[in-house]
């Protein structure tokens, strides 16, 4: 193919390669960045390391940049790059897997999962790239599960939609490899989110349901009022409660979650008084707790609490500290 006939991020890239024009390049690559950071995301159930192999993945690219022919499409290659890139990450970081939870039937926990916020997903998305459904918490720590090629066989293949042979050029593996690879994956993904729907390329829904928004309202509102019996009756009995990235909290009762909140000190003197906001985080809802304690005069930035919402009641509920994470762009006071 000439360069005359390739389509226009293509050819304006190569142009951009051979002239070393970083700016251009930069702006071209950019385009790219939001889409390429939630596909590290995937791989990675962490924010922070996301960000950092978007970067590394962009350093990749100019020092790779005569290497583009435009044989791929520029965001296949783009693709190409980042996945390789996360899986040498992974391929250093022994401790970026799921560690076995104390409670038998508890599943395991993603002690380094961390949340997505919203603000920045794609504003024009494909689909298939953020579809709420392969955003939410439980896909993300159910992807975590399989092994890390395995895991950018499935995210190319079910999430993105690749065909076999585009993702095993992607990977430098055989297509029969790919596909055995993406039968194993699909079995451990039915395993890790039983009851869901596992079809993510058919259309999904972005927004919160009107059941969602109005649980998220009466969490906030008995948290506000110190109402445990409130907080209680929203919760399922089931409920299955983290706090990342605290080890030993993975709770499944309703019950034990609210004793094991009280016991460690909430809504006792000194974290009795709350004021809370409502938000989202990979497209699910989430409510911001501040805590004022006796003396202080402002309300500030304590956790956040991001709720699975089933037939109007709190199914799952994943807390995080929120002070060390200015990338959710929450105010600190309130």
């Amino acid at each position: 193919m000439t360069d005359a006939r390739l389509p226009g991020d293509e050819a304006a890239f190569i142009a951009a390669a051979r002239s070393d024009d970083a700016a251009q390049f930069a702006l071209i690559t950019e385009r790219y960045r939001r889409e390429l950071q939630v596909h590290c995301y995937r791989m990675l159930a962490n924010y922070d390391d996301a960000q950092d192999m978007t970067q590394e993945t962009f350093l990749r690219v100019w020092n790779k940049r005569e290497s583009f022919k435009g044989h791929a499409a520029l965001r296949t290659w783009l693709y190409r790059i980042a996945t390789n890139a996360c899986l040498d990450f992974l391929d250093k970081r022994n401790d970026r897997i799921p560690v076995p939870a104390e409670l038998p039937g508890g599943g395991s926990e993603v002690r380094y999962l961390q949340p997505y916020p919203d603000r920045m997903l794609p504003e024009d998305p494909q689909e298939s790239v953020v579809a709420r459904e392969t955003i939410e918490l439980a896909f993300i720590v159910a992807v975590q599960h399989l092994p890390p090629r395995q895991r950018a066989v499935f995210i190319l293949r079910d999430v993105l939609g690749w065909p076999a042979s585009k993702a095993a050029g992607a990977l430098e593996l055989t297509v029969a490899s790919v596909t055995s690879a993406l039968q194993r994956a699909r079995v451990t993904m039915r395993e890790q989110l039983p009851g869901r729907r596992l079809d993510w390329r058919s259309p999904a829904t972005h927004e919160l349901s009107d059941d969602e928004r109005g649980v998220v309202k009466s969490y906030m509102d008995a948290h506000e009022r110190n109402d445990l019996d409130g907080l209680t009756a929203l919760l399922r009995d089931d409920l299955r409660f983290v706090m990342l990235p605290d080890p030993g909290t993975l709770t499944v009762t309703a019950k034990d979650a609210v004793d094991g909140w009280v016991s460690g000190g909430l809504f006792q003197r000194g974290h009795d008084d709350w004021r809370c906001i409502a938000t989202t985080v990979n497209r699910m809802p989430a409510a911001v707790l501040y805590l004022r304690t006796p003396g202080d005069r402002e309300y500030r930035l304590f956790n956040i609490a991001v709720l699975h919402i089933v037939d109007g009641k709190i199914a799952e509920l994943t807390g995080f500290d929120a002070t060390d994470k200015p990338w959710l762009g929450l105010p600190a006071t309130s």
